[in-house]
């Protein structure tokens, strides 16, 4: 019996909405209109266009001329050997030695050619003349040689040079983006800025490359029509007329090819994008119960097709163009050729003269193609250079000062005094006229509900934000005239957003306080704290596990383990002020009771505890809670004065811990979310107008 024939997915496709396509119609200096294809429109609403910085530049050279691109380049030039000159003086002075030396074999190498024509022609015996052409010929090969040894010497020297230019360029973006101001950071233009930026660091390497080609070519250039000027004057303006039409015929070429690929850069993402899908482990279980496997495979294998007719369709376009430029210079060409017959006929030049100027001509020619595909590569990269310097330069603009008023030790006491702070782009503030008091040694709890401000005060705490009203003193000193690295020094964070560090566990311990990364009673004592030794012990290779799953060795963990590491952190920096922001979200119940009794006896260390926390019942030991709704601070007290009867205020925090206690009584109803409580009120216009992080 024969098995049953599988049919391919691939085999039948459902027909998808859409309009007919129009051709392709390209126009000089823009780019072609494609309409959106069937599987484009129903997955993703048409072309994807990148909303990141460096997209702004795919094209540019299309929408810009030639001719503007040519004079901006002794700009980009200027710049470019100037970043070289300080990654690496000695390598760029061998490197322009090198290519000088070159231009001088070229020029040499074609002389000696001439002389060598000039013997072979020469009426006489064979041997004679081989023999009188010998010499030359051997200067020939001599000045071959040299110019094979100062292109080793250029490769080598531009291979020492790239990656130093490379890692300077980075390091001057880096080195002052480490240190911009958060409410900055958090911007979404300047994200772009930085984004475009990063791309400007291997611009600068390839600037290099086509800039020391550019410069390569054109000596050449200059080279050769040097020597056409010393075989005959008229050989010059022949070099022109065929040079002319073959950099009209290259420009063409060459745009009319990045062209092609910009066309369909945006419906190349595309596929990318379901490749990705197709293969992750996210979207696995739906792939496979959903059957939205074989229909996005489907709709992958159309893009597939589609692409190739379209490219297909612009791969002749582009051999046309390439037919009418080859031709137009093939003609110039004839009329070149032709009057340097007729110059030889004529006994106005040698026929050596002739051969060595024919051999000029066709270097020349090619040395031109490869400085214009130089130059157009040279304009993009430098467009995102532009971006680094940019983005290198708002960074310091917006960056932490340096300096300012020396945090002696550990604060014994912060005020906030009527603290406001408002986002970038927010109409509403994150926090409203916020004033309260922390003492050493305390615990203090912020609650409230999402997007109350709570986590929006810890970083205000923190010093990562400075406050947009009012003041925040340490010991009546105000933040802003404090040196914010030393407040930060005294700072340590357990956010609700932690950083998960792709290192080892050892490092994504040790990382915060690198100056003494390489402390193991110190990684000891941090890990009982935070229990961590079980998360540690259950590692293949313990500590030198790397969390990072997707590469060798690499494992992923749980959010609980990921928050056990957390802790032990922030208690590896042993920092006078410990803020938690939401420390146990992600912990069993066991868990998290053990680790708010670590924190409690922290406390009693001497150690000032800061403690964000939707769960209300771990903060009955808290010294104070505050209690924020709305970015204002509405309750201040202990557990007991906030639950009293007779307690002044709103009565939210009895109100919350009251409706969170209804949940975990067994037997008890769900509270329904249209019951109308002024808790639930607020829970439901909780985080408008605020960031996720606000808390």
């Amino acid at each position: 019996m024969r098995p049953p024939r599988l049919r391919s997915p691939l085999r039948r496709r459902s027909p998808l909405p859409g309009p007919p396509r129009p051709r392709p119609r390209f126009r000089w200096g823009r780019r072609p209109y494609i309409q959106n294809s069937p599987p484009e429109q129903l997955l993703f609403g048409g072309r994807l266009k990148s909303a990141w910085g460096w997209a702004v530049h795919e094209g540019a050279p299309l929408r810009t001329s030639f001719w503007t691109i040519l004079r901006q380049i002794p700009r980009l030039v200027g710049h470019t050997v100037s970043l070289a000159w300080r990654a690496d003086r000695a390598a760029l002075t061998v490197v322009a030695i090198a290519q000088l030396g070159q231009a001088a074999a070229t020029v040499f190498g074609l002389l000696a050619t001439n002389r060598v024509l000039v013997s072979l022609f020469t009426a006489g015996p064979t041997a004679d003349r081989i023999a009188e052409a010998l010499p030359s010929l051997l200067l020939v090969g001599g000045a071959g040689a040299v110019a094979a040894v100062l292109r080793a010497v250029t490769f080598g020297g531009t291979g020492r040079l790239e990656p130093k230019v490379e890692r300077l360029a980075a390091l001057t973006m880096l080195t002052p983006v480490i240190r911009v101001e958060m409410e900055h950071l958090e911007q979404p233009e300047f994200h772009k800025i930085l984004d475009s930026g990063q791309h400007g660091q291997t611009a600068a390497r390839q600037l290099i490359q086509h800039t020391l080609g550019i410069v390569e070519s054109l000596m050449a250039l200059i080279a050769v029509s040097g020597v056409l000027a010393v075989l005959h004057p008229v050989l010059l303006p022949l070099l022109i007329a065929v040079v002319v039409p073959k950099a009209w015929g290259t420009v063409r070429a060459a745009r009319r090819s990045y062209e092609s690929i910009q066309v369909w850069i945006e419906h190349v993402r595309q596929q990318s994008a379901l490749r990705r899908l197709l293969i992750s482990q996210q979207a696995g279980p739906e792939l496979r119960v959903h059957g939205a496997g074989p229909f996005l495979l489907e709709q992958f294998d159309r893009m597939g097709v589609e692409a190739a007719e379209e490219q297909t369709k612009l791969a002749h376009r582009e051999a046309g163009t390439d037919l009418l430029t080859s031709a137009l210079s093939g003609v110039t060409a004839a009329v070149t050729y032709g009057l340097l017959a007729w110059l030889l006929t004529h006994g106005h030049m040698p026929l050596a003269s002739g051969a060595t100027a024919a051999l000029a001509l066709t270097n020349g020619t090619s040395g031109l193609r490869r400085m214009v595909t130089h130059i157009h590569h040279l304009y993009e990269q430098s467009l995102f250079m532009t971006d680094l310097i940019k983005a290198r330069d708002e960074a310091t603009l917006r960056a932490i000062p340096v300096g300012g008023t020396p945090v002696p030790g550990p604060p014994g006491l912060i005020e906030f005094d009527r603290v406001s702070f408002t986002y970038p782009g927010r109409g509403t503030p994150a926090l409203d006229s916020v004033s309260l008091t922390i003492r050493r040694g305390q615990i203090v709890a912020l609650v409230g509900v999402n997007g109350s401000g709570k986590t929006t005060l810890s970083k205000l705490l923190a010093g990562l934000y400075l406050p947009s009203d009012g003041q925040i003193r340490w010991d009546g000193t105000d933040v802003r005239e404090l040196d914010r690295d030393q407040v930060f020094d005294q700072v340590a964070l357990v956010l609700q957003d932690y950083q998960r560090w792709p290192f080892t566990a050892r490092a994504n311990v040790a990382i915060s306080r690198p100056s003494e990364i390489h402390d193991p009673e110190r990684l000891e004592t941090a890990a009982a704290l935070a229990d961590a030794h079980t998360v540690v012990g259950d590692l293949p290779r313990g500590w030198d596990t790397l969390c990072e799953k997707g590469y060798e060795g690499g494992v992923d963990l749980s959010g609980g383990q990921w928050q056990r590491l957390a802790l032990a952190r922030a208690y590896y920096r042993r920092a006078a002020l410990l803020i938690c922001d939401e420390p146990t979200s992600s912990m069993d119940p066991a868990a998290e009771i053990a680790a708010f009794q670590q924190i409690r006896d922290l406390a009693g260390d001497g150690q000032t505890v800061i403690l964000v926390t939707h769960r209300l019942h771990s903060v009955r030991s808290a010294d104070v809670i505050y209690v924020l709704d709305g970015g204002r601070l509405v309750e201040a007290g202990d557990f007991a004065a906030l639950m009293a009867d007779e307690h002044e205020g709103p009565g939210l925090f009895r109100e919350l811990f009251t409706l969170q206690s209804e949940q975990y009584r067994t037997g008890a109803p769900a509270v329904p979310a249209q019951n109308g409580s002024a808790a639930a009120d607020r829970g439901d216009r909780a985080g408008s107008g605020a960031p996720e992080s606000t808390g």
